[in-house]
């Protein structure tokens, strides 16, 4: 399977978040070591941008553009979009969305350049959200939203940490660069 990370920016901000795009490249790296660790599945990734220009009020940026744009690529490949926007529509607690072979999160962009524990706080936890709602269905695991769901509110409201790992993708109590959702709550897979 391939996983294959969009990075969706606005044409105004070519080459002001290179560094946010280098994050990228390497959470991609991260992730799948992270499927293999936690899911058992073997993944190939791969990072691009989506350069997208201002819009028109009737022609908004949304998710029927991103859809397009997946199509367009190929609907067989996994991708999954790191937008500058909100889906208008979802059924998870956090800013994402997820469907066959597409997902999306809102992608934060950080105050100062370079923040990268900005990144792993506001953006790479999204991202393993939806990671696991897309693997633990493809496992057929019972009443996988309502499990990642209670850990995200776990997350959220009663100070549940989350997961930590090093810039070597080893899960460390210092400084993390990558965070990902506790996924000890997933039991036995």
């Amino acid at each position: 399977m391939l996983l294959h990370f969009v990075f969706v920016i606005n044409k105004d901000d070519l080459g002001k978040r290179d560094s946010e795009f280098e994050y990228v490249k390497s959470m991609a790296q991260f992730y799948k070591k992270w499927i293999r660790d936690v899911f058992s599945e073997d993944v190939d990734v791969q990072c691009d941008e989506m350069i997208t220009g201002k819009a028109s009020i009737l022609r908004k940026i949304d998710i029927s553009a991103l859809l397009e744009d997946h199509r367009m690529r190929g609907a067989d490949t996994f991708h999954f979009y790191l937008s500058h926007f909100r889906p208008l529509w979802t059924d998870c607690t956090c800013e994402g969305y997820y469907a066959d072979n597409f997902g999306m999160t809102l992608w934060q962009k950080p105050k100062d350049e370079g923040d990268i524990l900005f990144l792993a706080e506001k953006n790479c936890t999204l991202v393993s959200h939806e990671l696991a709602h897309v693997f633990l269905l493809k496992k057929k695991f019972k009443k996988h939203a309502e499990v990642i769901h209670d850990v995200w509110s776990q997350h959220t409201f009663n100070n549940l940490p989350f997961e930590h790992y090093d810039k070597n993708f080893e899960k460390t109590t210092g400084e993390p660069y990558f965070m990902t959702i506790d996924s000890s709550g997933f039991g036995s897979l």
